[in-house]
């Protein structure tokens, strides 16, 4: 049965990695809805903007009167909820949009949900997949656990505060009005199309064009990476068969140290672009450690035994074959990556 998912932030990272997803692999209609900010990039749907089943609106989520006319004009079956500032460095310098997107955004989404879903004709399976992080747990240093659905929530920084928020308010809602919901914690993603401020995408740019690799502290801190198609098809896994008013932790079992992951970049590099910026005799030699950043969680890990368990997901690639396949679409997409670093 073909169903109408309203996605917002579906032109950031793994929004348009959902959106490519449902419109390549379903009969489902996709409605992004989108701001725009920096983050923001048409540009990463250019393979599916073109098909009659997809729609963009430009639309603030915190703007309660679109958000409510989104839902009218598109009736919704389900709402995947991924708008969010998202990157830790810019809550350290300025939290104030974290606060306003991430918590009040959720809020006005979830308030339109709620009027939407309570009118007479609602549709019977309507659902409101809110996708969150794991940075929500805080910090697992010292302790060989995994983060689980049940781990109390530690938010170390305005970034992940603002997410632990909102994922509250997203319970909230579900216990107080029944409003159907699902929530997801994810490990960190990497993959195409990613904005190139982020650790993996900044690491291979800055390698070829010869500048430093800089590495927070001593680089030990460990991560769980993801490989970002494995995520959006876990997310729709769960928006359409999760059961409301359930977690699901989606992790890529991929444990790595920060400087671990830029000496794999560096060797792969090594392998597919030897020939180097003038002067640059490894790649390795242009790592350079740097002063940690504030309230640096030391690490995360996750549990994702759960959604394999009752949703039947694991994630296809591990992160040798999901790494090669992101340095070498670098390579081939300049087109898409040499602008933002322009701009």
């Amino acid at each position: 049965m073909s169903k109408t998912f309203l996605v917002t932030g579906g032109a950031g990272f793994i929004g348009s990695a959902v959106v490519r997803e449902l419109i390549k692999h379903s009969n489902h209609r996709v409605v992004n809805v989108d701001k725009l900010t920096y983050a923001g990039n048409l540009a990463s749907l250019s393979e599916v903007d073109q098909d009659s089943r997809y729609v963009f609106e430009q639309v603030d989520i915190c703007d309660g009167a679109e958000v409510s006319r989104l839902f009218e004009q598109y009736q919704p079956d389900v709402v995947m909820h991924l708008a969010a500032e998202s990157h830790v460095d810019r809550s350290i310098d300025g939290p104030a949009e974290f606060i306003h997107t991430n918590i009040i955004g959720t809020y006005t989404l979830l308030e339109a949900a709620r009027q939407y879903w309570q009118q007479q004709g609602r549709p019977a399976g309507f659902r409101f997949h809110h996708i969150s992080t794991d940075e929500v747990y805080g910090d697992l240093h010292g302790s060989n656990d995994l983060f689980t659905e049940t781990t109390p929530y530690a938010p170390s920084s305005p970034y992940s505060a603002s997410k632990a928020s909102s994922d509250h308010l997203v319970r909230a809602w579900q216990r107080t009005y029944n409003l159907p919901t699902l929530v997801t914690n994810c490990s960190n993603n990497y993959g195409p199309y990613h904005f190139p401020e982020k650790l993996i995408p900044l690491m291979i740019l800055n390698a070829l064009a010869g500048k430093s690799l800089p590495v927070y502290g001593d680089g030990a801190q460990i991560r769980d990476w993801l490989y970002v198609e494995d995520h959006a098809r876990a997310l729709i896994k769960v928006a359409n068969e999760g059961e409301v008013g359930e977690t699901y932790n989606i992790g890529g079992h991929n444990e790595k140290k920060n400087i671990e992951v830029v000496q794999l970049i560096c060797d792969l590099l090594e392998e597919l672009v030897p020939q180097k910026p003038q002067g640059i005799g490894a790649y390795r030699d242009l790592i350079t450690f740097v002063d940690d950043r504030p309230g640096h969680d030391v690490r995360y890990a996750i549990d994702a035994s759960k959604i394999q368990r009752e949703l039947g997901w694991v994630p296809q690639e591990t992160f040798e074959t999901g790494l090669r396949k992101t340095v070498q679409w670098y390579l081939e997409r300049k087109d898409w990556w040499q602008p933002l670093v322009a701009g």
